[in-house]
């Protein structure tokens, strides 16, 4: 199988991934379109015309048996800082730190296990000790970025940066635009990262307003890169340089990465299949359960185990139990008692005005930790309010003061119904589907997240596909709501099933 087929395969299964789990990108592309490849180009030579990219010899890893260099990804070997025997020839997965390939103790070729042979070649590399100071000096207000992200930056700028290769000896992948280089090509994890920008020119075209995109890079704003710890040199440290080098280009607001997920107390492995395949899980389970307990066990500061168990039992002990039954209870004792309506008020007591307060207090603060990429501690606000609610509910038992005073009843329902209503905007960033169905069982239109489209499009006789984001089409916005009374309700359904324990043993049988 060709590169070209085998990344389309994996594109297109991206695609229809993110799609299905809500992932709202406004474009998600890929780094093979034509666009992409000037962009790319168009960097590189803008850093060699500013001095920050030099030609060298270097020592690379050649097999013999395969008659060729090998990319990084194709030499394994044991990591010199940690000691771990499956480092990568471009970084260790283990300790984290970028390596050389010819860095590897006893290396071996992952096309036959055999020990390669080192031999020079020339290739370009980004000047990167150049950018040493200019980058403390940007990392040093840079107190609001996890702990973790900030300290593994700056211990390796004060271990010393060193120049990085750039190009490789391959066939596949983006020219190098330099006469007598066609035997070579840009390294992906250089033109990886300019993704962030072409995505952005592709969009601005697509939207046909081709200089939008200077609205994000040249203009006042924040850009946030959401990932795993691994890539931490490449998006705080590489890319930075590269944005300071090409000049007038915003640098990252954040890099909020992640520590790592482990899986059932062990290392996820995806050549072993020892994976939760996303494909796999939406066959068998709703997205939101997993967005949910993805957030509330997301790696912020540490790493952290996905466990079937804790999965099983967070889904029916606090989505089902805490959210899911507050909806419901309003929903259905609502729609079964005041004509399918919202039903019309009373005068508001206290309690009333205490738990419409808190609801209203609190989207400031979760906006604020989302704006901070505080997502556990913002989903935890929202459920401290889902909690209180259910406090409310419990304590006003409108199910038996409807038989003796039918107004408060009906007082207690409205209060509720708009409660959820609001609640509804606070979980979706968190729960968009489950959100979407509580907003039309409440007799509201449009849509609160927006629709995801995948789409083809088409530029220099070549297509490609990708994902779109189409802007939501309801009227509510980040801010507390009430329902008109006599809003006609439709029939409520329950948000969330309470999952059967059994399914702990079925989905650890799956694994690798």
């Amino acid at each position: 199988i060709s590169p070209e087929e085998l990344f389309l395969r994996y594109h297109r299964r991206f695609l229809q991934s993110f799609q299905q789990l809500g992932l709202s990108f406004d474009l998600f592309t890929h780094t093979d379109t034509e666009n992409h490849h000037h962009v790319s180009q168009d960097m590189f030579l803008k850093l060699l015309e500013n001095g920050y990219i030099f030609k060298d010899v270097m020592r690379q890893l050649y097999c013999e048996q395969e008659d060729r260099f090998l990319p990084d990804r194709y030499v394994e070997g044991t990591c010199p800082f940690c000691g771990f025997d499956n480092a990568r020839g471009d970084q260790c997965d283990n300790c984290g730190r970028p390596l050389d390939a010819t860095e590897l103790v006893e290396p071996r070729c992952k096309f036959d296990g055999s020990r390669p042979v080192i031999r020079e070649t020339e290739h370009f590399f980004l000047d990167l000790p150049t950018f040493e100071d200019r980058l403390k000096e940007w990392l040093g207000d840079k107190d609001y970025w996890r702990p973790n992200v900030l300290n593994f930056t700056m211990n390796m700028i004060r271990d010393g940066l060193r120049p990085r290769p750039i190009t490789r000896d391959m066939e596949w992948g983006i020219k190098v635009p330099v006469e007598g280089y066609d035997d070579k090509r840009i390294y992906v994890w250089f033109e990886a990262v300019i993704g962030y920008l072409s995505a952005s020119i592709e969009w601005a075209k697509n939207q046909g307003h081709p200089e939008r995109w200077r609205e994000w890079w040249q203009k006042p704003a924040r850009g946030y890169y959401f990932i795993a710890k691994d890539n931490i040199p490449f998006h705080a440290i590489i890319w930075p340089a590269m944005l300071m080098g090409y000049g007038n280009l915003n640098l990252p607001y954040d890099v909020p990465a992640n520590e790592y997920l482990n899986l059932q107390g062990r290392k996820l492995s995806v050549s072993r299949n020892f994976a939760v395949w996303l494909p796999d899980y939406l066959s068998r389970y709703d997205p939101d359960p997993l967005r949910y307990y993805l957030t509330v066990n997301a790696p912020e500061n540490r790493d952290t185990d996905f466990s079937w168990y804790d999965f099983w039992r967070k889904n029916n002990d606090e989505l089902v139990a805490t959210w899911g039954n507050l909806a419901h209870r309003v929903l259905t004792f609502t729609y079964r008692n005041f004509e399918q309506r919202v039903p019309h008020p009373g005068e508001l007591r206290d309690e009333d005005r205490a738990i419409i307060g808190k609801l209203e207090g609190a989207f400031q603060p979760v906006g604020e930790l989302l704006g901070q990429a505080h997502f556990k501690a913002a989903l935890a606000e929202v459920m401290a309010v889902a909690h209180e609610a259910n406090r409310y509910l419990d304590e006003k038992e409108p199910w038996k003061v409807i038989k003796e005073d039918r107004q408060a009843a009906a007082t207690t329902c409205y209060v509720m119904l708009g409660v959820i209503n609001s609640l509804k905007v606070l979980f979706c960033p968190f729960l968009p589907f489950s959100s979407q169905r509580l907003h039309e069982y409440l007799g509201c239109e449009g849509d609160l997240m927006g629709q995801l489209r995948i789409e083809t499009f088409e530029e220099e006789g070549k297509t490609h596909e990708a994902l779109v984001y189409e802007l939501p089409t309801a009227e509510d916005s980040w801010a507390p709501s009430s329902l008109p009374a006599g809003q006609l309700l439709k029939q409520p359904e329950p948000l969330f099933h309470k999952l059967d324990e059994t399914i702990v043993e079925e989905e650890l049988a799956r694994l690798g």
